[in-house]
């Protein structure tokens, strides 16, 4: 048998299990109290078979017996029965308390789930619901107006010969022209004083005039 035509879910092992033992274990309706020790039996009888490993039957088994089903159907004077419907025991007294405890424990369980999830739910709901806040308006009464950027200044280029001592230049030596005034004429270059103070000398093809 493959790999994958093995019961792996407990509800699928249930509903096998009901449908080999149809007088023990059912899926709806009144449950029977089983035979104490009936895992032993399944054990025995479905040894050979390889659908249902020892592992999945007696976890599926676990679910089965703690079904609020089945822990209601486990009352004083009900017959256990075996894997082919044979009463073979009665429910004591204290099988009966057990069970009810576990119904009721398996009950609030249930209720605290419940109610965390509707407090979950409700929680999100609020969230949804809940206005967005809006962005604070802009006083453009106070907002100060960026500074405008004074526009380049046109400019020519210049013939080397054409430039005298004192004239007014500008000098491209950054991402921006800067005013200069002409100290000395060199053959290839050419002296210029900054506005800021500084001198330096350039190639004639970075000394413009404005237009």
């Amino acid at each position: 048998m493959s790999e994958s035509e093995k019961l792996t879910k407990s509800k699928d092992v249930i509903a096998y299990l009901a449908e080999q033992f149809p007088n023990c274990f059912s899926l709806q309706g009144d449950a029977k109290p089983l035979k104490i020790g009936i895992f032993e039996d399944l054990a025995k009888r479905l040894e050979d078979d390889e659908k249902v490993s020892k592992t999945r039957l007696r976890t599926a088994l676990r679910h089965y017996t703690n079904s609020w089903r089945y822990l209601r159907s486990v009352k004083v004077g009900s017959e256990r029965v075996d894997l082919d419907g044979n009463a073979v025991e009665k429910v004591l007294d204290e099988h009966q308390q057990h069970a009810a405890e576990s119904l009721k424990e398996s009950k609030e369980r249930a209720a605290e789930r419940a109610k965390q999830r509707k407090a979950a739910d409700t929680k999100s709901d609020d969230a949804r619901s809940k206005p967005k806040k809006k962005a604070a308006p802009v006083n453009k009464a106070n907002k100060k107006p960026k500074p405008s950027r004074k526009p380049e200044p046109k400019l020519k280029d210049v013939e080397l010969n054409s430039l005298s001592v004192g004239q007014q230049v500008q000098v491209k030596a950054g991402n921006r022209p800067m005013p200069g005034t002409v100290v000395e004429v060199d053959k290839t270059d050419v002296q210029v004083q900054l506005a800021n103070g500084l001198s330096m000398k350039v190639k004639a093809e970075n000394v413009f005039v404005k237009q």
